[in-house]
């Protein structure tokens, strides 16, 4: 329970300009959560927080509307740039995208895990990845081919913990 409350809330975040302090505070702490999850036999694995998460950029090519209309089966790239901002390993989310049509309605939902949205290069240089979580402030920058409906005008893109 403290891994997963305190840790994350304490971490420095990448957003905030931390100071030198703060890090170097910050650093005892997770040696002292080392020491005691080692005494206690806890599991030393990466914390699940969602407010760890911001996605920087994410965009697909929607402008090839006119030829998806002629042919349904068009495929588009969706390129996406997410960040991990604290300053601890993170489990990886699961990754969403809506399509939606030009009355904002929802018509195809497509969810990936980790597993598949992780670029391939990453995931050969840490093996391990799903085990070990995102590095501490780790971003990442993912592109992922998407068959398009033909009547899809916008998108969301959503980074979520799926629930077990």
């Amino acid at each position: 329970m403290f891994r997963q409350t305190l840790l994350p809330a304490l971490a420095p975040i990448s957003d905030n300009n931390a100071n030198t302090f703060s890090h170097r505070a910050f650093f005892v702490l997770q040696q002292i959560d080392r020491k005691l999850c080692s005494a206690l036999g806890c599991i030393d694995r990466p914390v699940s927080d969602f407010s760890a998460w911001k996605i920087n950029s994410a965009s697909l090519a929607l402008d090839h509307a006119q030829e998806v209309l002629k042919n349904p089966s068009k495929q588009s790239i969706l390129k996406v740039d997410i960040n991990n901002r604290i300053g601890i390993a993170v489990l990886w989310p699961n990754l969403e995208i809506s399509l939606t049509d030009p009355e904002e309605t929802v018509i195809q939902t497509i969810e990936f895990s980790p597993s598949e949205w992780i670029p391939a290069q990453f995931q050969e240089l840490h093996p391990n990845f799903l085990r070990t979580g995102a590095p501490a402030l780790e971003n990442i920058h993912t592109e992922l081919v998407i068959t398009l409906p033909n009547q899809v005008a916008g998108y969301r893109v959503r980074l979520f913990y799926p629930s077990h």
